[in-house]
């Protein structure tokens, strides 16, 4: 029986064809005219004035804090519970990351506890929707605007994604999407920054292209970085973009079939069905461990594999990774639900191309080792 990956994306669309035409051309670097077709198709899908291309979803977030300005001694307050990559752009710009535990429902930051963590070296909130639900974002957006906060928003799992019909990426002062593999839309490798601030765009496109002179261009006022994204993949991703609407449905179609294939089992938590102004679209489907359950994460990854089915575990919590603890940052931080939920979530095989069998046998796998 073969093995059923944790991401297959589809890439039966115009792929092959646009990929072709870059070849014939010649047009394979970054000046290719499918990063500016790309450019274009993704801000109008979330309702953006300007999107600039870049080389993936991490780089994404270290351009906006740097066209932001944020620096030295400057807070940002975001989740505990995220991708390294958030809090890595923050301390590498000199900022420090101030930590929000995450919802036991939906898995995203806790709103409720932001408020209290700001300070006068406040400058920015960073938001980070996850896992198929969005972020609470209206008494987030209210308490920037109280505070005159900037709102770092990374919608990389949330291409498509609505917050009352309002499209995910499209509420920070700037946003920053992904195009990984496991993306609704993928380049293979990419990312895109987003924001109606025209200074800001341009900001964004210097820094990108290692703040090249305007007149000449080898004498630079300023460092930037070489994260350019090339023609080619910006051809994967306007095929990847002309097959959205059909990759969402593809998406909810699964959750929904692990969501009748794992109904009531138990000692398992499924992902919330729906979340603050949305439904899920399931990016990928989790599940969490219940602590009566006598093995965590890891162990219930290694049976699945045992299996033939794919998975990937959750998310480590900020506080506890051992190169920030080295750093000496997040002394004393506790964070009880992404603690729980790092070391007892995963999530099943959840690529566009999963087939409704493959993911009716990944369910059964589950239940086999949880029985």
């Amino acid at each position: 029986m073969s093995y059923i990956p944790v991401n297959e994306p589809d890439l039966s669309g115009n792929e092959k064809r646009y990929l072709a035409e870059c070849i014939d051309t010649g047009w394979i670097s970054s000046e290719g005219p499918f990063v500016g077709r790309l450019e274009a198709g993704v801000s109008a899908k979330l309702g953006r004035a300007y999107g600039v291309a870049v080389c993936n979803g991490s780089v994404a977030l270290d351009i906006a804090l740097a066209a932001l300005g944020l620096g030295n001694g400057d807070e940002v307050i975001m989740p505990a519970f995220t991708i390294i990559s958030c809090a890595a752009a923050v301390v590498r710009c000199g900022a420090v990351p101030v930590l929000v535990d995450c919802d036991p429902t939906t898995w995203n930051m806790r709103v409720d506890q932001v408020e209290a963590l700001i300070t006068p070296r406040t400058k920015a909130l960073m938001v980070v929707h996850l896992y198929g639900l969005p972020v609470d974002m209206e008494p987030l957006l209210k308490i920037a605007a109280e505070h005159g906060l900037r709102v770092i928003e990374d919608a990389a799992e949330s291409i498509g994604q609505t917050y009352y019909d309002k499209p995910c990426g499209s509420f920070g002062d700037i946003s920053t999407v992904s195009f990984y593999p496991n993306k609704h839309v993928t380049t293979g490798e990419g990312g895109m920054v987003f924001t109606d601030d025209e200074v800001l765009a341009r900001r964004c496109r210097e820094l990108r292209n290692l703040c090249f002179g305007q007149r000449w261009r080898f004498r630079h006022e300023a460092l930037g970085w070489n994260f350019r994204m090339s023609n080619l993949q910006a051809a994967v991703g306007v095929a990847q973009l002309e097959r959205l609407d059909a990759t969402l449905r593809r998406k909810r179609e699964i959750g929904a079939v692990y969501q009748e294939e794992l109904a009531g089992v138990e000692g398992l938590q499924l992902a919330a069905p729906v979340g603050p102004g949305a439904e899920n679209v399931y990016w990928v489907f989790g599940v969490v461990l219940g602590v009566e359950v006598p093995f965590d994460a890891e162990l219930a990854m290694k049976h699945l594999h045992q299996l033939g089915v794919g998975s990937r575990p959750f998310f480590w919590p900020m506080h506890r990774q051992p190169v920030f603890e080295r750093m000496g940052l997040f002394g004393g931080v506790t964070c009880p639900v992404a603690e729980r939920i790092g070391e007892r979530g995963f999530y099943l095989p959840s690529g566009a191309a999963l087939t409704d069998a493959q993911a009716k046998r990944s369910a059964a796998a589950l239940r086999e080792i949880l029985a």
